[in-house]
């Protein structure tokens, strides 16, 4: 902790830890985890366009992130073709155009970072961007709770209550592309969708309560980053995937001994 460098990785890898963990909840609960995938690649293009006109990656990235989640529903709405289908769409024709685009205009090791991460080099601008975001995140899932967790469950008891379902969907695709966004210096394009998924999906087997699956989400969320960043430093790893690999561990233990999953603990008689 006398490195300067160190200190705003791991203060990063926390925030995006939490967050990861309170929208991964939600993308669990949804069945919506190819949907995260697709848009953590879908924002390589725009990161690559962010480069080529010299603007912050963070704009071009996150812009790029909306337009594949509005592209995505518009297939799907507009055509016979099932969700699932447009999403592999969009997921393969943005990461291919994304590395087209990265290839001209960086070079492999830059784009090795891109794909991977790198949270050792880390800058305050992406501290206070990935604190803002943390932030944006926890109050507005806050704020909408109930109408995240209702339309989650049922999306017809969503309805009756008065709740557009659609617009949501869209809010909490907008959240994801932010969080997806801000992790791409941590754990890269690649791995964002296991840092989403891993922790929320290690909590869902701990507990039946939503509030207590997205804190729990959280703090695993938290322990694989600080772990994960610790290896990697140590033992000169690469970030994101160190980070991946401690929450596998912490959902294969989970996977093991939950007694909802009933592993090795079998339910009483």
């Amino acid at each position: 902790m006398n490195y300067r460098f160190l200190q705003q990785a791991l203060i990063t890898s926390i925030l995006v830890g939490i967050g990861s963990g309170v929208i991964g909840s939600f993308v669990i609960l949804r069945g919506m985890s190819l949907m995260g995938d697709a848009i953590s690649h879908a924002v390589l293009p725009g990161v690559a366009i962010s480069f080529m006109l010299g603007i912050d990656y963070f704009i071009g990235a996150t812009l790029c992130g909306v337009f594949a989640a509005l592209c995505m529903g518009f297939i799907s709405r507009k055509s016979p073709i099932k969700s699932d289908t447009s999403i592999g769409i969009i997921l393969s024709s943005f990461l291919a155009l994304g590395m087209i685009l990265i290839t001209v205009v960086q070079s492999s090791t830059n784009l090795y970072h891109i794909l991977f991460g790198n949270i050792l080099a880390v800058t305050m601008h992406d501290l206070m961007l990935t604190l803002i975001v943390t932030l944006l995140v926890i109050i507005l899932v806050s704020l909408f709770y109930k109408q995240l967790l209702v339309s989650s469950f049922d999306e017809t008891i969503a309805q009756t209550y008065g709740i557009n379902t659609q617009v949501i969907h869209y809010f909490l695709m907008v959240l994801l592309t932010l969080m997806t966004v801000v992790s791409l210096q941590t754990v890269g394009v690649i791995l964002i969708v296991a840092m989403l998924i891993t922790p929320a999906a290690t909590a869902y087997l701990l507990t039946d309560k939503m509030s207590r699956m997205i804190v729990l989400a959280a703090v695993f969320g938290v322990i694989s980053s600080v772990i994960g960043l610790y290896f990697s430093f140590t033992y000169n790893l690469a970030s994101g995937a160190t980070i991946v690999v401690s929450a596998t561990v912490m959902f294969g233990i989970a996977f093991l001994f939950s007694k909802k999953n009933q592993f090795i603990f079998k339910k009483e008689q």
